[in-house]
């Protein structure tokens, strides 16, 4: 099992389905994992990214805190499977307990611990897109997308589900 770094590019609505999409880049690559979310987790790792700090704590602040109350530590993300165009992600803690878990939430729970995230190579072969360097225009346009995007922008669908096929 070969595991790639990957590095969270941001969250976008895919239009016309208006389905929250997370975006992760492999960093030692030139694959981009687009993986479509609910609004919910969408808001989740937007507030994060842009620093949005809510006055009570969300459920991935929770998670992170009772983690951390019960003297644990996540260790690493890790994007796992895609299985019947479904994504699967786990939680590795040191100490060896892995727990399965939503991409979406995975990566909401990470980028507040600072953990880093993986991919499989099966799940970069089957549903990683590869952008050359010398098409990275696209994937700024993205970022300068995600620079006028908030957090409320995602409301109205929820699920980690693949890109519709006939969408």
């Amino acid at each position: 099992m070969t595991l790639h770094p990957l590095q969270v590019v941001g969250v976008r609505v895919e239009l016309p389905a208006n389905q929250p999409v997370v975006l992760l880049k492999e960093a030692d690559g030139v694959r981009y994992l687009p993986i479509w979310i609910g609004a919910v987790e969408a808001s989740a790792i937007a507030f994060e990214q842009q620093g949005v700090q809510t006055p009570r704590p969300l459920t991935h602040d929770l998670l992170k805190d009772v983690i951390g109350a019960l003297g644990g530590e996540l260790a690493q993300v890790s994007i796992a499977e895609l299985r019947d165009d479904v994504f699967y992600a786990e939680l590795q803690f040191t100490g060896g307990a892995t727990v399965s878990a939503r991409p979406s939430d995975a990566i909401a729970l990470a980028l507040r611990t600072g953990t880093a995230i993986v991919g499989d190579e099966s799940v970069l072969a089957a549903a990683g897109i590869s952008i050359p360097d010398e098409d990275e225009d696209e994937v700024e346009r993205f970022r300068e997308f995600l620079d006028t995007i908030t957090p409320e922008d995602f409301a109205g669908s929820e699920g980690d589900e693949p890109r519709p096929e006939n969408g």
